[in-house]
């Protein structure tokens, strides 16, 4: 068991290990040694009250509890954090606030099943002040977003060793700040945001990079996190686009290699590297 306490976010042993070695048999009937990516409950718990479990890879659960409360609306002070308690012998992680959780319940009463990886939820306190939210206007270059994805390819070590898993990364231009890789997409998000959350961290000067799809949940999540540019290798729904004009988020899907879509906020991009055309005939 460990305990992590305010305001630094320590790096502790409550970290799993990610992946685990194992045989498998090849398509030529060889036995192989490979790893497959390890997936474990984490029972969040606020105050003593059982929240959600979520299903995760195991890497920085202090700040997967944290930011997943956040997100949720559950908590929003971080000042009257006390401490969370990460226990993996009974795969629980606690956090424990001074901050007053009297609507915890009708929060907890309404909840929404969305499009995350296998199933994610959210609930009654997801929404809240996400039409408040003012985002600043990026300015963008085509040669920095190359460089950058060029620069996520040494990232996803997971992934490359097992696969099964989601990344995503916080970035500054074409550097990248923080990484994560989980089991659920939604699971890194929230790690991030939660150690943004922490550091008491702006987002207005960074990108957010994902493997994932841009969803509406993934959109407002970012949002929250003040960071007007979302990047992802995967595709985009229509609610997560309409959440991106509303909210003024520079949507870019498809990145990988040199090809991209802008999907809102191709104003705030130089076009300082466009690549040739691809010949079809």
């Amino acid at each position: 068991m460990t305990s992590f306490k305010h305001p630094t976010l320590v790096k502790t042993q409550a970290d799993a290990p990610l992946t685990m070695a194992v045989k498998a048999i090849n398509e030529q009937g060889e036995v192989v040694d490979k790893y497959i990516a390890c997936e474990r409950p984490l029972t969040l718990y606020l105050n003593w009250r059982p929240i959600v479990t979520l299903m995760t890879l195991g890497a920085r659960p202090e700040a997967l509890a944290l930011g997943y409360l956040k997100n949720q609306g559950f908590i929003s002070d971080v000042h009257q954090l006390e401490s969370v308690i990460v226990d993996w012998e009974v795969n629980s992680a606690a956090v424990i606030t001074k901050e007053s959780t009297a609507h915890l319940e009708e929060k907890l009463a309404e909840k929404t099943v969305t499009t995350g990886c296998g199933q994610g939820t959210v609930y009654g306190g997801f929404m809240d002040g996400v039409e408040d939210i003012r985002l600043p206007t990026p300015q963008l270059k085509q040669s920095m977003l190359y460089s950058l994805l060029n620069n996520i390819s040494a990232y996803n070590e997971t992934y490359k060793n097992a696969g099964a898993v989601h990344g995503c990364g916080l970035c500054e231009g074409d550097q990248i700040i923080g990484f994560v890789e989980d089991v659920g997409r939604h699971n890194a998000v929230d790690t991030l945001a939660g150690e943004m959350w922490l550091k008491q961290q702006g987002g207005g000067n960074k990108l957010f990079y994902t493997t994932g799809r841009l969803t509406s949940e993934m959109v407002i999540k970012v949002a929250k996190m003040g960071i007007p540019v979302l990047l992802s290798r995967s595709g985009a729904t229509q609610m997560g686009l309409e959440l991106a004009q509303k909210l003024g988020i520079t949507m870019i899907a498809r990145a990988k290699g040199r090809h991209f879509l802008i999907y809102h906020g191709a104003e705030n991009i130089e076009f300082d590297a466009t690549p040739p055309k691809r010949n079809l005939g």
